[in-house]
């Protein structure tokens, strides 16, 4: 298995980044010019994100891309079925690039806009493994690359009290400053993950980990279309060592489906305790869901 991933940013642009590609023509030559296209854009009009060290950031734009690459060699299956792994010798790759673009039109607020193109596919059609080898595969592999917006939300930050401490900038966040008491309101489009069940460690197979059981909590079914995001809204309180979140989240038609129900007729309920607390002087937290 090789993994690549790289990534830019900035605090401007002087034009949107745009990738030239065309979801309706079969030309997977074309990833790779949405690639330089997303990637050299914010490398031409990008500033040092240090240079707004004295106020909050009020604009950035990063680029990132993402190839995995996983094989297996023939094995003896005995019991072999439409939703086993396949016994033969077999590889896949999968490939994306995203785009993650935000603005602060007030004081605290953040509004980001993620636009991806996604192309490849899981070993045996994500399929065959409990906790499966990559986050990067999802249950719709295409041949061709294809451009969905997964994520579009806006993050409202209401400071309560306590010390101020820096925020600095990183993917869907911006640069700047909190209180350690405070409120967060998060509504749009995203993923439940990006509010619950963090983990600093072990999050997100663009960086750490790829298997879906460390990645994320294994028997954590969360709302979510076939790539992982939904559409819901959710609150969390920092007060002290302790942060409550609760969200309502739109669920799938049915399971592992591209499509959210339109009415949201079916929705999930999540809440979440978190005690942080130190341990031989390193960081630490116990999450009660």
């Amino acid at each position: 298995m090789c993994k690549y991933a790289s990534s830019t940013g900035g605090v401007f642009l002087s034009k949107p980044a745009h990738s030239g590609f065309d979801a309706r023509r079969r030309n997977p030559s074309r990833l790779l010019a949405a690639v330089v296209a997303l990637l050299a854009t914010p490398l031409a009009a990008s500033a040092s994100d240090d240079a707004r060290t004295a106020s909050d950031q009020t604009f950035a734009v990063h680029a990132q891309s993402t190839f995995v690459y996983q094989a297996n060699d023939s094995f003896n299956s005995p019991y072999d079925g439409a939703n086993s792994l396949w016994p033969h010798a077999n590889g896949r790759e999968t490939w994306d690039v995203t785009l993650f673009a935000g603005a602060r039109p007030w004081k605290g607020a953040e509004i980001w806009i993620n636009p991806e193109i996604d192309q490849g596919f899981g070993l045996s059609g994500t399929l065959g493994l409990a906790g499966f080898s990559s986050g990067e595969a999802y249950k719709v592999g295409a041949i061709d690359p294809y451009v969905r917006l997964q994520r579009v939300f806006l993050r409202q930050t209401i400071d309560l009290s306590g010390a101020s401490s820096k925020v600095d900038p990183d993917l869907n966040v911006l640069g700047g400053s909190q209180t350690d008491n405070r409120l967060v309101v998060t509504v749009g489009k995203f993923a439940v993950t990006d509010v619950f069940d963090s983990n600093k460690f072990a999050h997100d197979p663009k960086h750490d980990f790829l298997n879906w059981a460390l990645i994320d909590t294994g028997a954590f079914d969360y709302a979510a279309d076939a790539w992982g995001y939904t559409v819901g809204a959710a609150v969390e309180w920092y007060q002290g060592d302790w942060t409550l979140r609760a969200g309502g989240f739109d669920l799938s038609d049915i399971p592992n489906s591209p499509r959210l129900d339109p009415n949201f007729g079916q929705f999930q309920l999540v809440g979440e305790a978190e005690r942080r607390f130190k341990l031989a002087g390193q960081d630490g937290g116990r999450v009660l869901a």
